[in-house]
């Protein structure tokens, strides 16, 4: 192992479940790091729902979006190894366009991402439960991430149904040995009543710490440089 590859500090964004922001949120921390002095990349194992170019080429669209909002120059080819047009699961997208993903090669690729930036954002697909290819071989998103040996945040819709969806996740991590460092809410509205609730009552049944609670349409993450760095661990 070089020292470049030492010197990365990571962490993997697990959310929810599906549509609860991940990209956004992890566009934003992006976005924070670099406007800190940091020099940060980010990586995604699977995308799927992707558009085609005029010349038939699949569109990364989650990287292009944290490219625009975060101002890094990072080539989109290097921030996912698969890409898929079908928005299904990554394991039913390969099943109708091949190219299954294998777990070798997406520690390969997130190997090159750590030795070229300092501090590194994973994405995840869907939520935690989320099947990343099945019929070649049984791989999971959980097994990426300890394949990868990565600590997590979770990020949560502030809005209804999210104590349930938080709380499970968190249960479910916890029990197979998956750390979690605390959840980020998206689309937070202050002074929303029940959105400050579910807020309160996360934290209370998870025990995790609050990170950071996103306003919608933010441009910008409500948390400081350093403090966002430090949950970032080699």
């Amino acid at each position: 192992m070089n020292d470049e590859r030492k010197k990365a500090k990571k962490i993997f964004i697990v959310g929810t479940g599906t549509d609860v922001g991940k990209t956004y949120v992890s566009a934003l921390m992006v976005k924070k790091l670099r406007e800190n002095g940091r020099h940060p990349g980010y990586y995604k194992a699977a995308m799927s729902g992707n558009p085609r170019g005029r010349d038939g080429s699949l569109i990364p669209g989650d990287a292009l979006q944290v490219k625009h909002v975060s101002g890094i120059d990072q080539p989109p080819e290097q921030m996912c190894p698969y890409v898929y047009e079908h928005a299904v699961s990554p394991h039913l997208a390969s099943r109708l366009e091949g190219n299954p993903v294998k777990l070798d090669m997406v520690k390969k690729g997130f190997e090159e991402v750590c030795q070229e930036y300092d501090y590194v954002t994973m994405e995840g697909s869907g939520g935690i439960l989320c099947p990343i290819c099945f019929d070649e071989t049984e791989i999971w998103l959980e097994d990426i991430i300890s394949g990868l040996g990565l600590s997590c945040l979770l990020i949560a819709d502030a809005g209804l149904g999210t104590i349930n969806n938080a709380a499970l996740t968190a249960e479910y991590m916890r029990s197979r040995g998956i750390p979690l460092k605390g959840i980020l809410f998206n689309r937070f509205h202050p002074g929303n009543v029940m959105e400050e609730d579910n807020v309160r009552m996360c934290r209370h049944r998870t025990g995790l710490d609050v990170i950071a609670c996103v306003e919608e349409g933010a441009e910008d993450l409500p948390l400081d440089g350093d403090t966002l760095a430090a949950l970032y661990e080699k």
